[in-house]
């Protein structure tokens, strides 16, 4: 893997970046910088993932929000541990009961799609466990850009506008009132270089960080969210949220080219990244751009985003193990069907048995992949009044079919697209990575490994190499920067070849990784959004 700064031919022109003491990459410059303030005041990588994260549901509210969801990655002490914090659909709600509402699907905005949200038990639980600092501290940064404001960047002030837009001309109902007067209060979405604030966003972290959570849970917040949901028909109760508790899960990973990629078991979408990884590793990879190895890749993921979507749902009802989807007898044999053409992809058979993204790493070697997100941008549309609190729309992605292994039920958690992926070789932590952006989100990680192992890019010029993404059947859309040439070869190969026009559906990565001889951090973010690494 190659640590050497090297002209970087892509757009953004960055370097990777180098430090020794600390090392935060997020998408966002205010947030960054929040973290290493922790671990400048004697935290950890824990604390200033948790400051990060806080800080990110107040400086980029267009991806991500205290009532949203969390999965994390932390290397302590020479162990991966994994952290689910994706909370479960409402005890009430059924297909019938939707039905019943008029519904013929499963809807985007409203109070059908929410499910309890589990970002700030990840905060509570990650501090308990691991972190030096008090939640009081590592929320300080967060309650005080919310409370004072801070100025729109420019990508942030894109996806704001074009949500806002959306929303209004969709959301006319009484319910969706609240999130206009939190997020668009003058009547229009701020500008760019605007300074926009929150007060009812800072109390409320406030009163999680001085209750360690359990307001939240348990206390004057989960009232509130209850009474809303009560006033205007929603199936969320005190009791969902009262009952939830993280969970602290195994890690799963597959051996490539003799590095160990990790990932969180289902519920999520991760086991995807997995899969395509497993079956590509049948290949050799040694030329970037070339055409062969690119069609490789996009079959390898269409093969595994197609088992993902059959398979994937909560990891104990599923009807196929981990275990066996991420053999190497299974990843041989979705390999073999691989061929000088586009396929069409089928589910096989295994043998029987709106997103923000962070990475952390500290001088005592500690590191944390995290990730955190309302889901398709501001989420439900719902704000719960004198709060700020914007809440997921997460249960979206349930199935309205009852024989699907995905089917919508009362507290079950939903097939999951926030992921975050970490790198060991050799039972040494290497380093934490993630690509945020719905179901472009295995694909990334899929890319930024091959890109970091296969081509050995340093990790801003895997970032920034350009990427495609499958989309269904032999469609794959590419970013405009994608060479021209490899993309009508891939036509010829029968992809169905489409240039976006820019690249906001491409997802949003970070990567820092260590360098196991000398200690020294390198560190690579995001030149789709406007990503920052602090460093120390």
């Amino acid at each position: 893997m190659n640590f050497d700064t090297l002209y970087n031919p892509y757009p953004s022109q960055r370097m990777t970046t180098y430090g020794k003491n600390g090392m935060v990459a997020t998408s966002q410059p205010l947030a960054a910088q929040a973290g290493l303030e922790m671990m400048k005041k004697g935290g950890n990588a824990i604390d200033a993932a948790i400051a990060t994260a806080a800080c990110l549901t107040v400086v980029e509210p267009t991806s991500n929000g205290i009532g949203g969801d969390a999965f994390a990655l932390v290397w302590v002490k020479d162990k991966l541990y994994g952290l689910n914090a994706s909370g479960p659909s409402p005890q009430s709600i059924s297909i019938d009961a939707v039905k019943e509402m008029g519904h013929q699907e499963i809807p985007i905005h409203g109070w059908v799609p929410v499910t309890v949200p589990g970002a700030p038990a990840a905060w509570v639980e990650l501090s308990d466990r691991f972190g030096k600092l008090s939640l009081k501290e590592t929320l300080a940064p967060a309650i005080a850009y919310a409370e004072e404001g801070f100025a729109l960047t420019p990508i942030l002030g894109k996806f704001w506008r074009k949500g806002y837009e959306v929303f209004k001309q969709t959301l006319e109902d009484e319910v969706f009132n609240y999130w206009f007067e939190t997020f668009a209060p003058k009547g229009r979405a701020p500008e760019i270089g605007e300074v926009w604030s929150s007060p009812d966003h800072a109390r409320t972290l406030r009163d999680i960080a001085e209750t360690n959570g359990e307001s939240f849970y348990r206390g004057e917040i989960a009232e509130k969210i209850d009474q809303f949901s009560r006033n205007y028909g929603g199936f969320i109760r005190k009791e969902d949220l009262a009952g939830f508790q993280p969970e602290w899960v195994d890690p799963i990973s597959v051996n490539y080219r003799d590095y160990d990629v990790w990932e969180i078991p289902p519920n999520g979408q991760g086991l995807v990244a997995l899969m395509a990884l497993n079956i590509a590793k049948e290949f050799d990879f040694s030329i970037q751009h070339c055409v062969a190895d690119y069609h490789k890749q996009i079959e390898a993921m269409k093969l595994a985003f197609t088992d993902g979507l059959t398979h994937i749902t909560e990891h104990g009802d599923m009807r196929h193990t981990v275990d066996s989807l991420l053999s190497d007898t299974y990843g041989k044999k979705r390999s073999s069907l691989i061929r000088e053409q586009a396929i069409l992809p089928q589910p096989g058979e295994p043998p029987k048995g709106g997103t923000v993204y962070l990475a952390t790493a500290d001088r005592e070697g500690n590191m944390v992949s995290f990730i955190q997100s309302n889901y398709m941008g501001f989420g439900s549309g719902l704000v719960v009044p004198g709060t700020g609190i914007a809440l997921q729309n997460r249960g979206h992605n349930f199935s309205f079919d009852p024989n699907h292994i995905n089917a919508l039920e009362g507290g079950k958690r939903t097939f999951h697209t926030i992921i975050p992926g970490f790198l060991t070789k050799e039972n040494q932590a290497v380093g934490p990575f993630g690509v945020m952006g719905g179901f472009m989100q295995p694909q990334g990680h899929m890319q930024v490994v091959n890109n970091l192992i296969d081509y050995q890019l340093n990790p801003q010029t895997a970032l920034d190499a350009p990427r495609w993404q499958w989309v269904e059947g032999k469609q794959v859309i590419v970013e405009p920067s994608f060479p021209k040439e490899v993309a009508q070869a891939l036509e010829r190969k029968g992809h169905q070849i489409k240039v976006a026009l820019d690249s906001g559906a491409f997802g949003r990565g970070q990567v820092i990784l260590r360098n196991q001889k000398s200690g020294v951090l390198a560190g690579g973010t995001e030149s789709r959004t406007d990503g920052a690494i602090a460093v120390w």
